[in-house]
């Protein structure tokens, strides 16, 4: 049976935009290693991600990393998030779990942002440094796209960016809770598009650049 469809709801909200940010969520050793009790299956999801920074870094556009980790104070306030998910405490501050995976590692002016909770807005300075750059778009990649990826795509409309998930840059544990967030986030909250559309429309902002 096919998709329903909604009259009214799922209009393209605009593309990327004239600045786009990236944001990439928790692709952190936690979540990439198959040692993990954590671990999504994200190779295909980090050579994508490779992808988006190779033009974002050429067209000179705002990378964002977040990460999770609780030091001893996190761990009481985020106390209700680790009692319902109670392997989150393999997330440990100053551990190698919530270190960026290298596969796709931050310069060093890239932002890394930690977070306690699922959004990338809540809690960080996300929003702030948005603003900074005036950016009018969020590309969200990472994962898990049913929690992570899918509260920060809501959260970057409630701030008023068009939120943009590629969708091989993305990953879950669980295929159906990714195919169902993909599709309630494109049907309400921002545009799901192929990773080739939002490396081409980024390809034209790097050309742009470079002039």
């Amino acid at each position: 049976m096919g998709e329903m469809q909604f009259e009214g709801f799922g209009q393209r909200a605009g593309g990327v935009g004239t600045r786009p940010a990236l944001v990439i969520v928790d692709m952190n050793n936690g979540f990439t290693d198959p040692e993990s009790p954590l671990v999504c299956e994200l190779d295909d999801t980090i050579d994508a991600i490779g992808r988006l920074l190779d033009v974002m870094r050429r067209a000179g556009l705002p990378i964002v990393f977040t990460t999770v980790s609780f030091g001893e104070g996190d761990k009481v306030t985020a106390k209700a998030f680790i009692d319902k998910v109670p392997v989150l405490l393999t997330l440990a501050a100053g551990t190698r779990w919530v270190e960026i995976d290298d596969r796709i590692a931050p310069r060093e002016d890239e932002v890394v942002l930690n977070k306690l909770f699922a959004s990338a807005f809540f809690g960080t300075a996300l929003s702030s440094l948005l603003a900074s750059h005036g950016c009018d778009s969020v590309i969200v990649t990472g994962a898990s796209t049913s929690g992570c990826v899918r509260a920060t795509a809501v959260d970057a409309l409630q701030h008023g960016y068009r939120p943009i998930v590629p969708r091989e840059a993305v990953g879950d544990r669980n295929p159906a809770a990714h195919d169902a967030s993909l599709y309630d986030i494109d049907l309400k909250y921002g545009d799901v598009v192929s990773l080739d559309e939002c490396v081409d429309a980024l390809e034209e902002l790097a050309a742009a650049h470079a002039r």
